[in-house]
């Protein structure tokens, strides 16, 4: 057994020994962790890394007894600054969470209310641990979502959640973790859709409640360039176990484990755009006709009224660009840039309110009906947030396999194997397929969306934030998985990410967003070591050293 770490037990803040956390499936029972020891001072910010399914959010989700139904406790203590955890009333854990316990969640499209406005949301820990009035805590929600980072605060804290994107909402969740300045935040994956200038200004936040108040982070990430970066321990799990840990300078330069050596060797680097252009150059020589041409591209959305007097917000502005055959193009930038919205514009999941879209050398700019239904097979999008594009009630082989029934391809027998060739092929264990989206982890569900969008071999593929939820080395598995694939049929990738390792290593061009606006475009290499515009310049300063 390997113990996080070894502060005094008068001196943590919250101490977990010998933690013992299973799952009941069906007549089943899987062991999610096996005996965790963590200890986390305060002050001090402690960083779980794994892959997908090694049991980091579950041991979360254990602290703050926040688990699912199936999910049991089977040994183990969990003390707080003293008190045990484990058998509190409800009514005691609604004293702590949000006031003292504070949480980030994995998946913010699951822990916004879509019905009650964000900045009433961000303000509901203040209200409702009697820490301010109503209108004097919505007035603090503003100042949390001008900290995290959100451009018109005041404006975004009076819209809903389905009018934020991925990053946005987010941000959002962060600026309500940190509302009443907890002793303990819990982050799962708190900067998995930020791009790094607000990763950067969130987590210098943190470490300057860290620094100032005391409070003890717990972050749970797949990052490592963060964790080498921003934690003081470093505690490195596997398959329910803590197999490395320490200081995180040490478990970075001198890991004790072999799959701690192997999870950095996977960790993309900056660098990697100089083997990249020598395999593009192998591969392919592009086609002078593009497959996607964007012209003068705008998209405007009203805002609700009495906000600030602004009456619309332009997503994307004027924007022209192509996407040529064969090459993987990265649109990078802040998170609320546009990014996402220039995604459902050119795959017509949208109407533009100005401009055209041409592919494949035809107008598509209004194209709509069965016409369109057809294009489908064409070109495919990997949603940012997994779980809302994963029907609940559908097993995985049925989502995987959705658009082959959709387009009546193969028989039943032809589309299992697919689902199983497709299972395989992005690194997901062939036993889940019988499964349901809630029993997977967030990488797990993201790889389940990136083989469905490729079970009708399209020719163009959108991926939004693909692989911001995979651990390092999966993400490794699915963006080789994608270059082999992109060797093998040219296919056409446009990458929306805020990794610029990522992009270093995957991408072949990339255009840099901000507020909607085209504000540079060119091959990686030429752009990432000689940046003409001052942002894309801020951009690359924000990387963490571990990955530059």
């Amino acid at each position: 057994m390997v113990e996080a770490n070894t502060a005094p037990a008068a001196e943590a803040l919250l101490r977990v020994e010998g933690l013992r956390v299973s799952y009941y499936i069906g007549d089943r029972e899987v062991d999610a962790v096996r005996g965790v020891d963590l200890t986390v001072r305060r002050g001090e910010v402690v960083a779980i890394v794994g892959e997908s399914g090694s049991g980091k959010s579950t041991v979360a989700q254990t602290i703050m007894n926040l688990l699912a139904p199936n999910a049991e406790v089977r040994e183990g203590t969990i003390a707080f600054d003293g008190e045990s955890l484990r058998g509190l009333s409800e009514a005691r854990w609604r004293d702590l969470r949000g006031r003292v316990m504070g949480l980030v969640p994995q998946d913010p499209a699951l822990s916004l209310n879509p019905v009650r406005k964000v900045g009433v949301q961000v303000a509901e820990p203040l209200v409702v641990h009697g820490l301010g009035s109503k209108r004097a805590a919505e007035e603090k929600a503003v100042e949390l979502l001008e900290m995290a980072g959100l451009t018109y605060p005041a404006e975004r804290a009076k819209q809903y959640p389905h009018q934020f994107s991925g990053g946005m909402k987010q941000r959002a969740l962060i600026a309500g973790a940190l509302a009443a300045e907890p002793a303990l935040l819990i982050a799962d994956e708190p900067t998995s859709a930020l791009d790094v200038t607000v990763q950067k200004q969130i987590l210098d936040h943190l470490a300057h409640l860290a620094e100032e108040l005391g409070t003890a982070v717990l972050l749970i990430t797949h990052d490592l360039g963060m964790a080498a970066e921003r934690a003081d321990t470093v505690v490195v799990m596997r398959k329910g176990e803590v197999v490395d840990s320490g200081p995180a300078a040490q478990v970075m330069t001198e890991p004790s484990h072999e799959y701690t050596r192997a999870l950095i060797d996977a960790a993309p680097r900056m660098h990697g755009h100089e083997r990249r252009a020598e395999a593009t150059r192998e591969r392919i020589a592009f086609a002078d006709e593009p497959i996607v041409s964007i012209r003068n591209l705008t998209k405007i959305f009203p805002l609700p009224k009495g906000e600030g007097g602004r009456k619309s917000l332009t997503a994307v502005d004027d924007v022209s660009i192509d996407v040529r055959r064969g090459e993987t193009l990265a649109v990078v930038g802040e998170s609320g840039s546009g990014k996402s919205t220039l995604a459902r514009l050119v795959l017509r999941l949208d109407d533009p309110t100005a401009g055209s879209i041409s592919y494949g050398g035809a107008d598509i700019t209004t194209t709509k009906g069965e016409e369109l239904r057809q294009l489908r097979r064409r070109f495919q999008m990997v949603y940012q947030s997994p779980f809302d594009s994963l029907n609940p009630r559908m097993t995985i082989e049925q989502l995987i396999t959705e658009p082959l029934l959709s387009f009546g391809e193969g028989d039943k027998a032809s589309r299992a194997l697919r689902a199983r060739e497709l299972a395989d092929q992005t690194a997901l264990p062939g036993g889940m397929l019988d499964r349901y989206p809630d029993e997977l982890s967030g990488g797990q569900r993201q790889r389940v969306a990136i083989a469905r969008a490729l079970a009708l071999d399209p020719e163009f593929i959108v991926l939004d934030e693909a692989v911001s939820a995979l651990d390092v080395s999966v993400q490794a598995q699915v963006l080789r998985l994608l270059d082999d694939l992109q060797r093998e049929r040219e296919l056409t990738y446009m990458f929306i990410t805020h990794d610029l390792g990522v992009v270093a290593e995957n991408a072949d061009r990339v255009a840099v967003l901000k507020h909607g606006v085209l504000v540079e475009s060119g091959d990686t290499g030429a752009l990432f070591t000689n940046p003409q515009e001052e942002y894309t310049r801020m951009l690359l300063d924000a990387v963490p050293a571990f990955t530059a």
